[in-house]
C-alpha cells in the first residue's frame, strides 16, 4: 500500500458506505471489491445491493440508478446499516435517488464532472443541487472523478469509452484511502479478471492508485478512518450471498444423501443466480437444466424426483403461480421435491429486483384442493446453506415437497460465512425398496413419518401407478371413493404436522415472558435482532423469536406467544404471518409492523415500533 501523508487518523467501530451511480457505472462491482477487501482485513460486514428494476433504463435517469451499501465493523453486525455515513454519487440521478439514505452531516462525494445541465434535467433537477442549498445539511466533497480518471489514464492505449468505464475504480481507490483499506487484493482480482486484456487491467489498477493518491494528497480530505478487525469465531470464512449459500447447501445435502442433484429452472430475477452457481459444479454430480418455461422446469424436477434424484426447482413469485398445478401433482404423488421461491415485489411482474415477503400465503395455500407442504425460511444469507440441507433431509424422510422462502434481499446480500465441518453433518439416509415376494404397496406408510416408499422406476416387481388422480390407500390405484379421499387427504396433512416433532423447538432470546415478544420470519432477523439489542441490553424486558419453520410451526410456539402481553410481528407484507397466528392462537394480542416498499426493514423502524408498544 502506498505511504500516506500526515493526516488525522480516527478510529471508528462501524462505517456504512453507499456507492450509487448509473446501472452502467459498475457500482455492484465496486461494492463487491470494497466488501472483499473488508473481509480480507478481518471486519464483519453486511451488504445490500440495490439493482434497478429496469434492464436498460436510459443512462442518467432515475429508474436506472444502481446502488450498493455495506456496513463494516469491528463488532458483529446484522444489517447493512440504516443510513450511510458516506455516499459516493456518480451522477445527479444517483444523488437524487439516494440522498435520503445518508445521515444528516454525513459525507457526500459527488462526481462533479457530470453535474451538467443535460444530466440535471434527466434527474429532474430544476437547479443544480451542488449550488442551491439542497445539500446544506451534509459535508459535500466535489471531486471531478471522470476528468481525474481521464487524466490518470491519458497515457494508456484505450478508447475514450473504455477510459470512462474505469471511473468506478478511481472512486474505489478514494474509498480505500479514506477507510485505510489495502488495495492489493483488488489488484490481484483485476489481473485475473482482465487476464486476456492486460491493457484494461493496467488501466483499472492505475485508476485505483489515482483515486487513492487523490485522497492522500488533496487538502479536501484531512481525516482517515480505521476500523479494527472483528472478533469472529475461529475458523475459515468466505463472503457468501444467499443464492450462493442455497446452491452450495443443495450440493451438500445431495452429497450427504449420496444422490445426484437435479436443478430444473427457468431464469427469473432474483432467483437466476442459483442456476448460474449450480451450473458450474457439474463435478459434484450436479445436473442443471434451463427449461423453456416455469411449468416445464418443475415438470422435469418432478420427473427427476420420481427417478430417485434430489430434485429442485427455483423461481420467484410469478413462477410459483405457474408451477402451482404441478406442485399439486408432487403433493398427490408424495414425491420429495424442493421448491425455492426467492420472493420479489408484486403483484404480476411488480418490481423484479426489489425484495418482499408477500408469497407466504401463496406457497402455503396457492394450489387447488387440500395440498399441504412443508415451508422453511432462511433468516440470513449464510443461513440459506443450512436451510437447503434441512429441506433435503425433510423432503426425503417424509416424502413430501418442501418450499424454501428466500427473499431478494437475502439472495443478493452478503456476509461472512464460517465454513462448516461437513464431516460433522449427519448423513441423510435414503432407502429405496427392492423386489420382494410380498405384494408391493406404493402407499403403505412408515408408522412414524407416514412417508410412502420411494420406489425407483424399473425396479422389478415395484411397478405402480403415478399421476394426479386421487389415490387409493395402500395400492395407489385411481380411487373415487369419498371416504378414501378424505382419509388420504388427512394422512398427507398429518404427515406434514409430524415434521414438527422432528425439528428444533423454537428458541427465545432475551426475556422468556413479560411485556413484549418480537416474532419474525425470514430476512427480518437482522433488523429485529439489532433493534431488540439496542433497546434491551440486559435482555430482561423484550423477547425475540424467529420462525425458520413456517409449516408446520415449531413445537412450543403457543406456550411462547401466550407468555407475553403483546407479540409484535414485523413483515414485508400486509400481515400474512400475523393472520395465521391470530387464527391459530386466539386471545393472543398480536401487533403488526408492515412494509411493502421493496426495501428491507431499517433497524430504526422496528426500534420505534417497539418503543411505542413498551
Amino acid at each position: 500500500m502506498a505511504m500516506t501523508h500526515s493526516k488525522t487518523i480516527t478510529q471508528a467501530t462501524a462505517i456504512t458506505v453507499r456507492f450509487a451511480g448509473d446501472s452502467g457505472d459498475g457500482m455492484q462491482l465496486t461494492g463487491d471489491q470494497f466488501t472483499d477487501t473488508s473481509a480480507v482485513m478481518g471486519n464483519d460486514f453486511a451488504t445490500f445491493p440495490d439493482y434497478p428494476a429496469e434492464i436498460r433504463a436510459p443512462a442518467g435517469t432515475l429508474p436506472g440508478v444502481s446502488s450498493f451499501q455495506i456496513q463494516f465493523s469491528e463488532a458483529i453486525v446484522f444489517t447493512p446499516g440504516d443510513i450511510a455515513d458516506v455516499l459516493i454519487a456518480m451522477n445527479p440521478a444517483a444523488l437524487k435517488v439516494n440522498l435520503h439514505h445518508v445521515k444528516k452531516s454525513g459525507l457526500i462525494i459527488v462526481n462533479e464532472s457530470v453535474f451538467t445541465e443535460p444530466n440535471l434535467r434527466k434527474a429532474n433537477y430544476k437547479t443544480n443541487p451542488l449550488n442551491d442549498g439542497t445539500l446544506q445539511d451534509y459535508q459535500v466533497m466535489r471531486v471531478p472523478i471522470t476528468e481525474l480518471t481521464k487524466n490518470a489514464l491519458k497515457e494508456h492505449p484505450l478508447k475514450l469509452t473504455e477510459v470512462e468505464r474505469c471511473k468506478n475504480f478511481f472512486a474505489l481507490g478514494l474509498m480505500f484511502w479514506l477507510y485505510s483499506r489495502d488495495y492489493e487484493y483488488t489488484f490481484q482480482w483485476i489481473k485475473k479478471k482482465f487476464a486476456k486484456r492486460p491493457e484494461i487491467a493496467e488501466a483499472n489498477i492505475a485508476a485505483v492508485k489515482a483515486g487513492y493518491s487523490f485522497g492522500d494528497i488533496t487538502e479536501a480530505f484531512n481525516v482517515q478512518y480505521q476500523v479494527k478487525k472483528a472478533s469472529l469465531q475461529k475458523g475459515t470464512y468466505r463472503k457468501i450471498t444467499g443464492n450462493e449459500a442455497l446452491a452450495i447447501g443443495l450440493i451438500a445435502g445431495a452429497r450427504l444423501a449420496n444422490k445426484t442433484l437435479f436443478y430444473g429452472s427457468y431464469p427469473i430475477t432474483p432467483a437466476s443466480g442459483i442456476l448460474h452457481e449450480l451450473s458450474s459444479h457439474k463435478h459434484y454430480d450436479v445436473k442443471t437444466f434451463q427449461a423453456e418455461d416455469e411449468i416445464a422446469a418443475i415438470g422435469t424436477a418432478i420427473g427427476a424426483s420420481f427417478g430417485g434424484q434430489i430434485a429442485v426447482t427455483g423461481t420467484s413469485g410469478p413462477g410459483v403461480c405457474l408451477k402451482s398445478e404441478a406442485l399439486g401433482l408432487a403433493v398427490m404423488a408424495e414425491l420429495p421435491l424442493i421448491l425455492i421461491d426467492v420472493q420479489r415485489s408484486g403483484p404480476s411482474t411488480g418490481m423484479p429486483t426489489k425484495t418482499e415477503q408477500t408469497d407466504l400465503l401463496q406457497v402455503l395455500y396457492g394450489r387447488n384442493g387440500e395440498s399441504p407442504i412443508c415451508v422453511l425460511a432462511p433468516q440470513t444469507p449464510a443461513d440459506c446453506f443450512d436451510v437447503a440441507v434441512e429441506a433435503i433431509r425433510i423432503a426425503v424422510k417424509y416424502m413430501t415437497p418442501v418450499a424454501i422462502l428466500s427473499e431478494g434481499y437475502l439472495a443478493n446480500a452478503a456476509e461472512p460465512w464460517k465454513l462448516p465441518e461437513i464431516e460433522k453433518f449427519e448423513k441423510i439416509t435414503v432407502v429405496h425398496p427392492q423386489k420382494t415376494e410380498a405384494e408391493f404397496l406404493p402407499y403403505a406408510r412408515d408408522p412414524k413419518t407416514l412417508a410412502r416408499p420411494w420406489a425407483i422406476p424399473g425396479t422389478p416387481g415395484l411397478e405402480h401407478r403415478i399421476g394426479g388422480l386421487a389415490k387409493a390407500d395402500l395400492t395407489g390405484n385411481v380411487s373415487y371413493d369419498p371416504v378414501n379421499n378424505q382419509k388420504m387427504i388427512q394422512l398427507r396433512a398429518e404427515k406434514i404436522q409430524r415434521i414438527a416433532e422432528d425439528i428444533p423447538a423454537l428458541e427465545v432470546r432475551g426475556a422468556k415472558s413479560g411485556q413484549l415478544l418480537v416474532l419474525g420470519w425470514g430476512g427480518t432477523y437482522g433488523a429485529i435482532y439489532q433493534a431488540v439489542d439496542d433497546l434491551d441490553k440486559d435482555s430482561s424486558r423484550i423477547g425475540q423469536a424467529h420462525l425458520k419453520y413456517l409449516c408446520p410451526f415449531p413445537r412450543g410456539l403457543e406456550k411462547i406467544v401466550r407468555s407475553y402481553k403483546k407479540v409484535l410481528v414485523p413483515e414485508l407484507n400486509s400481515g400474512q404471518l400475523i393472520m395465521l397466528l391470530r387464527a391459530q392462537f386466539p386471545g393472543v394480542v398480536f401487533e403488526g409492523l408492515n412494509k411493502i416498499q421493496g426495501l428491507p426493514f431499517q433497524v430504526d423502524e422496528i426500534r420505534n415500533k417497539i418503543k411505542g408498544l413498551l
